[in-house]
């Protein structure tokens, strides 16, 4: 159905926002920050795990209490602004708190995506299941991809990529506000 490639969508936007910063962050921080390469693994690697953790705790404490089509479609709108602040600023402090902070923004994206997704469409069962996690590792090597591809056209400028990604979360929040307005009567939670 139409909807079921919606969801496919969901999943690859939400592999692409979460690996491409995570296969970068490192590297981003070491070329385009000009920090060392202990630096760049602690604050942006790391932070970017340790947030992105720090999400998925919250919201599996919380979650009852948050609707979820919101929680998604902001922390894609705070994806979209750490992507932006990282791909933008030249200063160190402010790119590193762009990666970091984007790990807490994806946290929600992939279980988020499942979760509505089995409410929506309860009867897809195993299958349903099987090609979203497809779709998600679909977008979890095209995110990525796409980073290192526009980074090398720009004379290996990694910022140029990182300002790439912004596609990833805009098109998220696109399709769960689409997904919410037109297929959710009740409240998602």
């Amino acid at each position: 159905t139409k909807l079921f490639w919606i969801f496919i969508v969901l999943m690859v936007c939400a592999g692409s926002s979460e690996l491409a910063m995570a296969q970068w962050a490192s590297a981003f921080a070491e070329s385009a920050l000009h920090v060392s390469k202990s630096v760049g693994d602690l604050a942006g690697s790391c932070g970017f795990a340790a947030l992105m953790g720090l999400s998925r705790v919250l919201y599996g404490k919380f979650g009852e209490k948050v609707n979820l089509t919101t929680f998604m479609t902001a922390s894609g709108i705070l994806c979209l602004v750490c992507y932006l602040i990282a791909g933008l600023s030249k200063n160190p402090v402010l790119g590193l708190i762009g990666c970091a902070v984007s790990g807490f923004s994806v946290g929600i994206m992939w279980p988020g995506s499942i979760s509505i997704s089995s409410r929506i469409l309860p009867k897809g069962g195993t299958a349903l299941f099987a090609l979203l996690a497809l779709g998600g590792d679909l977008g979890g090597s095209l995110g990525p991809s796409i980073i290192g591809n526009v980074s090398q056209r720009a004379g290996d400028n990694l910022q140029m990529g990182v300002l790439s990604g912004i596609g990833f979360p805009i098109v998220l929040v696109i399709c769960v506000l689409g997904v919410r307005r037109r297929y959710m009567t009740v409240s998602p939670r």
